[in-house]
């Protein structure tokens, strides 16, 4: 049996070929996101991956962006072309994280990447997921909403004068240069979610610790309260911001006397 699996998000995409069970090739891609970037990009990174060689029976496609019927159909297209024999599937990223976390049994399943999103699971279907309005508008949590509050601490003069230092010698800001960026040029999201870093290399630091956990705080209120049986079922994170902040997601958890149970960076 030969199986690719791609964990397709935002910033990458990780490609994992299994034959027989055993990993044999990993690689990384630039992300996609059907709902922000042209098909063409995708349509060169699948027919780029290196050293596939024939014969793949299943392609697992878990992806962000992939919630709307239209996305799932464009991106199956791009894979049955390169590989034509292959039985395809393309979901969600947030099933292929309930997947990951839980396998065959219930629960709530959440992301904190580059963006943000969460499901109730049973254990074989998602049956109830939360609103995903992108991050213009949503996101709670994520690291373009973190590294959005970064921005607008550092702008707006509320980071403390330390870190602010710290914060220009790292990025070299002007805020004509900053709107421009963001508001006139494309993948304004991962522009943002680029300045976690900082926040994961001085989060040591109160004022960064309180920026962090607010965020978390506003995660859990639109992504995880809204499930009914939230306080009995197990919860689990996977995304690269989860991972990396794992200590004050677990407080912030504790906070509203949720369990948490696991972080993945990955749900390769």
């Amino acid at each position: 049996m030969m199986r690719l699996i791609a964990d397709a998000g935002s910033t990458k995409i990780t490609w994992v070929l299994q034959v027989q069970g055993q990993e044999t090739l990993r690689c990384e891609t630039p992300g996609f996101n059907p709902n922000y970037a042209e098909l063409s990009l995708l349509e060169n990174m699948v027919s780029g991956l290196p050293d596939i060689p024939d014969g793949v029976e299943t392609v697992e496609y878990y992806g962000t962006g992939c919630g709307a019927e239209a996305n799932r159909k464009k991106i199956e297209r791009v894979l049955r072309h390169r590989f034509p024999q292959a039985r395809i599937e393309v979901d969600t990223d947030i099933m292929g994280a309930a997947r990951a976390l839980f396998g065959n049994q219930p629960g709530i399943a959440c992301i904190l990447g580059t963006g943000a999103n969460s499901c109730l699971y049973d254990g074989h279907a998602i049956i109830n997921q939360a609103v995903s309005l992108g991050y213009l508008v949503g996101d709670e949590g994520s690291g373009c909403y973190i590294g959005r509050q970064l921005a607008r601490s550092y702008f707006y003069g509320f980071m403390p004068e330390d870190l602010r230092t710290s914060f220009q010698q790292e990025y070299s800001l002007n805020l004509p240069g900053f709107i421009n960026r963001v508001y006139h040029q494309p993948e304004a999201s991962k522009y943002l979610a680029g300045f976690t870093r900082f926040a994961g290399l001085h989060q040591s630091h109160p004022f960064i610790q309180q920026l962090v956990s607010t965020c978390f705080d506003a995660f859990v209120e639109a992504f995880i309260l809204r499930y009914e049986p939230c306080h009995s079922l197990p919860v689990g994170f996977v995304g690269s911001v989860a991972w990396h902040f794992q200590d004050l997601l677990r407080n912030v958890m504790e906070g509203h006397s949720l369990r948490l149970e696991t972080v993945l960076k990955s749900p390769l």
